[in-house]
């Protein structure tokens, strides 16, 4: 039942042979990869203003420059990162560049710093989304964390389902919400033009404002630049596009970063000459969009798509987060399942772990996440300052061709990106302080990991390992319960692999079941030797350890080994395992730490 609902929710296994057809074109590649950078066209603008709105309403005009401003962070951002692509055409982004050019400890900030931006990503959008569905429909507003994990364990499966498969459903919400902000934008400048928005709604560019100060309008830049979130996520996903590769994930880079101009531009402008200012109930764009259409098709069209898009940002998280963990699990900083395709050739580990990763967020937070956005653009941008900063340690080193001006793009990057992410720190140290927490616990956790796994290494290496000790014979403990078919199986087994000692063990918990017992076993099985003991404590476990102990130490002075022989019996259906006790998974779980004692179960399985 269990495997055809999975084969149901994410449908037959590939092969692997058919890898290729799971790449993703430059159209269905731009969808999946972009929508958390699109998305925050809905709120990016809407941050400046918030911080503006705090000095006086004629702050307003400061938007213009300050979107201005964003706008060059983001064409640095991204001439950057598409040298970033050509550079490391494997894919890996800010963490692979940290790496190699800055050395292991920023490669690992970068990394975790991305991995949990990506949780953050997937909670905050679908939060978000869900959010902008609710305020449509109040009554469900108590449904919030319910509405929440359901379009998470959406996403989850569609993603399982694989990247082409996912790509295909989730494009078309994404180019509508293009769609609906170009038509949004356009018919608003149309009305600017023709003069139907009256001029007294903005101040004029350049009016003085009494309170202004730099500090203010650096943090409303760095506000702004919430919306850059999501910028990096093409750089990590390289392996996932069509060949060839680098060149359709850097045109489809150049195509993002183009269409986040011009709607956040876009946007910003609209809210500048319809004088809109920020309110708690009411988004920016929802302002916009019903000045210009009135609350009318256009009007709930543009809030359908924007609701939509919001929720399907989580999707560059499950695009980006499993192939980051690919190359920290190569790295052996995490675990190596995160290296495992599924069975649609999806690396379904991670996809599974974001999604439950996410939906603790999502209940941690009571689906409230609006807090963590700080958090979450903090994340981006110490990755953009590492990873920009080590490409220009990269062309200072190597000096290729045309480096001059490569080395200039990414200066310029580190810098800006720097200043923005100490704004953060500076301005909303309140909201985002817990980074210096989570990030050192983060990389102590990857050194963990990575230590563990050098020592496995060394043990299990033939040449770095001790020589293993010969064995001389073999001794068989056999704990048994009763008389029954399924001890008399597990001692037809012990027998075939003589003339090695067999050692029956009975343990009883009253004196005269001795006795009894021991007669009876005489009668069956003579030529085994049978040891009871007794069990004051009803406990199966602790008397038999002490004696396999006790048989372990003399038996490691001839080189012999001990083997326990666990019988156990098979139901014929899975449920009646819940009517019986279960003994000899007890047992097995407890002797399997032990040093030098083998644990070999012999099944008796039930014909009804």
């Amino acid at each position: 039942m269990l495997s055809t609902l999975k084969r149901f929710l994410i449908g037959r296994p590939l092969k692997s042979t058919a890898l290729g057809e799971q790449k993703l074109n430059k159209t269905k590649a731009l969808a999946i990869l972009s929508s958390d950078a699109l998305s925050s066209v809905a709120y990016g603008p809407e941050q400046i203003l918030v911080v503006l709105i705090t000095v006086s309403a004629a702050a307003i005009w400061y938007s213009i420059p300050i979107a201005i401003g964003v706008l060059i962070l983001l064409t640095a951002l991204i001439l950057s990162y598409r040298q970033i692509i050509f550079a490391y055409p494997h894919g890996g982004g800010a963490y692979v560049v940290s790496k190699e050019n800055l050395g292991i400890y920023p490669g690992l900030i970068a990394g975790g710093s991305l991995l949990v931006d990506y949780i953050l990503t997937v909670a905050v959008s679908v939060s978000a989304g869900t959010d902008a569905i609710t305020s449509a429909f109040p009554g469900l507003h108590p449904y919030n964390v319910a509405i929440a994990i359901v379009f998470v364990l959406f996403i989850t499966t569609l993603n399982l389902r694989g990247v082409t498969e996912s790509a295909s459903i989730l494009a078309y919400p994404v180019y509508l919400f293009v769609f609906a902000l170009f038509i949004l934008i356009g018919v608003g400048i149309y009305n600017i033009v023709t003069g139907d928005i009256p001029s007294e709604l903005h101040t004029p560019i350049g009016t003085p404002v009494a309170g202004i100060s730099l500090f203010l309008l650096l943090r409303a830049f760095a506000s702004g630049s919430s919306a850059l979130t999501g910028v990096e996520a093409i750089s990590n996903a390289i392996p996932n596009f069509k060949a060839p590769a680098p060149n359709n994930a850097a045109k489809t880079l150049l195509a993002m970063g183009s269409l986040l101009a011009l709607l956040f531009s876009g946007i910003v402008c609209l809210a500048y000459y319809y004088g809109i200012v920020p309110r708690a109930d009411v988004t920016v764009v929802s302002q916009i969009a019903e000045q210009t259409f009135g609350r009318n098709f256009m009007y709930f069209f543009i809030q359908g798509t924007t609701a939509l898009i919001l929720i399907l940002a989580a999707n560059t998280g499950y695009s980006a987060f499993p192939l980051l963990a690919v190359n920290l699990a190569k790295d052996r900083f995490i675990p190596r399942m995160f290296t495992i395709r599924g069975d649609r050739l999806g690396y379904s580990n991670g996809i599974i772990n974001l999604g439950v990763f996410s939906i603790i967020l999502i209940i941690a937070f009571k689906g409230k996440t609006e807090h963590l956005i700080p958090l979450y653009a903090v994340g981006v941008f110490i990755p953009f300052s590492l990873s920009q900063t080590g490409m220009v340690v990269k062309w200072i080193r190597e000096k290729p061709n045309g480096w001059v001006s490569k080395l200039i793009i990414n200066t310029l990057g580190a810098l800006i990106s720097f200043i923005v992410c100490m704004m953060f720190f500076l301005t909303k140290f309140s909201q985002v302080w817990s980074v210096l927490i989570f990030l050192p616990l983060i990389i102590f956790l990857f050194h963990r990991i990575k230590n563990h796994y050098t020592a496995v290494g060394n043990q299990l290496g033939i040449t770095t390992c001790e020589a293993a000790l010969p064995i001389e014979g073999n001794v068989m403990i056999l704990p048994v319960a009763g008389i029954t078919h399924v001890v008399e199986n597990s001692l037809n087994y012990a027998k075939s692999l003589s003339p090695f000692q067999i050692i029956a063990v009975y343990v009883h918990f009253e004196r005269e079941d001795e006795a009894v017992f021991e007669e009876k076993w005489r009668k069956w099985q003579p030529d085994v030797r049978l040891v009871t003991l007794l069990s004051p404590y009803r406990s199966i476990i602790n008397p038999l350890s002490k004696f396999i102990d006790t048989v372990q130490r003399k038996a490691s002075e001839s080189n012999y080994q001990v083997t326990v022989i666990i019988p156990q019996f098979i139901p014929k259906k899975g449920w009646h395992n819940i009517l019986h006790n279960q003994s000899s998974l007890l047992i097995r779980a407890h002797l399997l730490y032990r040093r030098n004692v083998i644990i070999t179960t012999v099944p008796f399985h039930l014909r009804e």
